[in-house]
């Protein structure tokens, strides 16, 4: 005749501790990864939200944007305008893709009527269209106004898988602002406003570069990912729950 004690020592036996060493740790995994996706979300609704009162507003002259970065204000997606003659010889080529189409961003010194220069990203041209000299049509000559929208330097390159720009081909994949300005033949001091211009969609002589390639439908899919983690977290605790609940019945 078992005794209670021998009962509750093949009880404690066939308990899955081994089961439950595992479940825990993956549980709480889980839900961190869902309350994460519950903070991106916030800082993504808080984003497009600044991205859409932003664009409402009218431009401001490039000079007010440089104070803004000198004063460490974020100036993404701000409505900016600069006046100046373009630089075409120095212009700079940054690989991308634009309506499904590959090829290269334009970055063109603007040296603006006060003398500073400003690097504008004049828009997209195919591979084929990389030198200036097939697409002189677009090659605007003397003072111009350039209206598109401010964007910030990157202190470092955004990724490991990222390739290393190549400089002697002029061609970049990542906008390290410092060698660009200094590829285009420009000192790194006050003469250079501290951020890119992407032009807006006004054509361009000749149809080449076409502007208005700034990304501003951002994805937010960050409460299906929410869902999806809890939902997942919800669906171990149930089969765990289940699992030990058979377990313990078989025991008794």
């Amino acid at each position: 005749m078992s005794t209670p004690a021998g009962k509750d020592m093949r009880t404690s036996r066939r308990f899955p501790w081994l089961l439950m060493a595992f479940a825990l740790p993956a549980l709480l995994v889980l839900i961190l990864l869902g309350n994460w996706q519950v903070q991106r979300l916030a800082w993504k609704e808080g984003l497009l939200a600044t991205i859409e009162t932003r664009l409402a507003a009218a431009p401001v002259p490039a000079g007010e944007i440089a104070q803004l970065v000198a004063d460490g204000a974020d100036i993404r997606y701000r409505p900016t305008t600069a006046t100046g003659t373009f630089d075409h010889v120095n212009e700079q080529h940054f690989f991308a893709t634009h309506r499904g189409a590959s090829g290269y961003f334009v970055y063109a010194p603007l040296v603006m009527d006060d003398g500073r220069m400003l690097l504008v990203n004049r828009g997209f041209v195919p591979f084929d269209l990389k030198d200036p000299a097939t697409r002189a049509a677009g090659q605007v000559d003397g003072p111009i106004t350039i209206t598109g929208l401010a964007r910030e330097r990157l202190a470092e390159k955004p990724s490991p898988i990222v390739p290393n720009n190549d400089l002697e081909q002029n061609i970049y994949y990542w906008k390290d602002w410092s060698n660009m300005v200094a590829q285009s033949g420009y000192k790194l001091d006050g003469t250079v406003l501290p951020f890119f211009l992407d032009a807006d969609d006004r054509p361009n002589p000749g149809g080449w570069p076409v502007g208005g390639v700034t990304r501003i439908d951002l994805p937010n899919n960050h409460l299906q990912y929410a869902v999806t983690w809890y939902g997942l977290a919800l669906v171990l605790v149930v089969v765990t729950g289940l699992f030990v609940w058979r377990r313990m019945r078989t025991a008794s």
